[in-house]
């Protein structure tokens, strides 16, 4: 074994280690080459050279599947390790870079996409023209995921999330508000579950955070909510209430500033709740510059987004 090791060249391909990952995920050399944008005889060469190099066979077909070989299996253990402390060293190389320059990929939710970010990117993009943020919309589950896998460098969620290699930090507490159509049978200024569970209810899909936090307020009364709609976006809800189609309950940022809609009134939740939005991040994830600055901007926004006043309610 020893006399093997001395003779194999101790360098390895990236690109080639990328193949081999990408042909045991999708179980596919020609899915793999879609996802590359190679051709598949060209990812079929990636992986024998591979192979070569390491004197081991990698892959093998089961049934209609590729497979990793126990060989194989026992790089790709080692895969995720290789591609990390590459993409660190590069992050931790921008550090030294004149300005703040690069991409920063956040993950966040909807709500918190219309109503929060706007303006703090446009205020990034103003300062630091060469900063490149690529955001995402999804659930709270799928960005902690994504994070833990580095296929974003940060995400704001809506609590709870865990992972033993995160860092959540917590930014802004956001209250939940009852909302309706002003004209038709209005709301009380302060509403209970009792009285809303009586109503036609406009709420958030049940996959999201924000749901399962109404679902909790609700069973704190022994009460389950019985919503006429259930849907991915908080405009869509507005839109749906205004057209007297329901109630519902939604994030106070999306009733304050921008977010106001002139057709709907805004009630206090009794007893109140909120939910908190926080970053998270993996703990071994290098903080550059441009890093840095886009964390620093979430937490300032988030303590100044505190202060958001309701929408002004229509008058009578």
């Amino acid at each position: 074994m020893q006399g093997i090791r001395n003779t194999l060249d101790k360098t390895l391909n990236l690109d080639q280690l990328k193949s081999f990952g990408l042909v045991i995920e999708t179980g596919s050399f020609s899915a793999a080459a879609d996802r590359l944008g190679l051709t598949q005889p060209a990812v079929s060469l990636q992986i024998r050279q591979l192979e070569r190099k390491l004197a081991v066979r990698l892959v093998e077909r089961v049934g209609k599947r590729a497979k990793a070989t126990p060989a194989g299996v026992e790089l790709l253990r080692h895969t995720h390790h290789i591609e990390t402390a590459v993409e660190n060293a590069i992050d931790a190389l921008a550090d030294h870079a004149s300005g703040v320059t690069g991409r920063v990929r956040l993950g966040t939710g909807a709500t918190a996409c219309l109503y929060f970010l706007p303006a703090l990117l446009r205020g990034l993009r103003e300062q630091f023209p060469a900063l490149g943020i690529v955001v995402s919309t999804g659930n709270t589950d799928d960005h902690v995921r994504r994070v833990e896998e580095n296929s974003i460098d940060l995400a704001l969620v809506t609590l709870p999330a865990a992972g033993r290699s995160l860092s959540v930090v917590p930014v802004l507490d956001d209250e939940f508000v009852a909302i309706g159509r002003s004209d038709l049978a209005p709301l009380k200024a302060r509403v209970a579950p009792a009285e809303l569970a009586a109503l036609p209810l406009v709420l958030f899909e049940p996959a999201a955070n924000t749901r399962k936090l109404v679902d909790r307020w609700f069973a704190a009364d022994g009460l389950q909510p019985q919503p006429v709609m259930e849907l991915g976006s908080v405009e869509a809800m507005k839109e749906m209430v205004a057209a007297g189609l329901g109630y519902g309950i939604v994030p106070r940022m999306a009733m304050a500033g921008r977010g106001a809609h002139p057709g709907l009134r805004v009630s206090q939740l009794n007893p109140r709740m909120h939910r908190t939005l926080a970053v998270v991040i993996r703990r071994d994830k290098p903080v550059n510059k441009a890093l840095r600055v886009v964390l620093d901007a979430i937490v300032a926004a988030g303590k100044k987004g505190r202060a958001a006043p309701l929408a002004t309610r229509p008058k009578k």
